[in-house]
């Protein structure tokens, strides 16, 4: 289990890594400019994109790799699957927040957005499996 959360947060990273990329891209780019409903410049250059000016991409980076660590370097801990699941439900419940802002506030969407949200819903689904074999044994 812990080696399917690892490598989505390796996607999770990468994920980020393009957004944050394109966050700090001085040109517009069509990458996924697929109409008015579709535009990830829109979205990743909000007033949206930062929180406390740091960018929300970055933020992501951060949370993935401490999903990674925990995934693979803490693993062993009993801990890890109870701090693991906090640590996603915290990354889940703001990509959700982030997805609200971006459907009925911006009313754009993010491809690379949405493709967070579908790798920590995953990392969650996971997650929250392991925590509760944890509990069992």
């Amino acid at each position: 289990m812990y080696a399917a959360i690892a490598i989505l947060a390796v996607a999770g990273i990468a994920v980020s890594s393009v957004s944050l990329y394109h966050h700090f891209s001085k040109s517009k780019t069509s990458f996924c400019n697929l109409g008015q409903s579709f535009d990830c410049d829109l979205v990743n250059r909000s007033q949206y994109s930062t929180f406390h000016k740091v960018p929300v991409a970055l933020l992501g980076m951060f949370g993935y790799l401490l999903v990674l660590s925990l995934a693979t370097v803490y693993r062993e801990k009993a801990e890890t699957p109870f701090i693991l699941g906090a640590a996603v439900l915290g990354g889940l419940g703001f990509a959700l927040y982030l997805t609200y802002l971006e459907g009925f506030v911006l009313h754009a969407w993010c491809l690379l957005c949405l493709s967070s949200l579908a790798i920590i819903s995953a990392i969650t689904v996971l997650t929250v499996t392991n925590a509760f074999k944890a509990l069992k044994t």
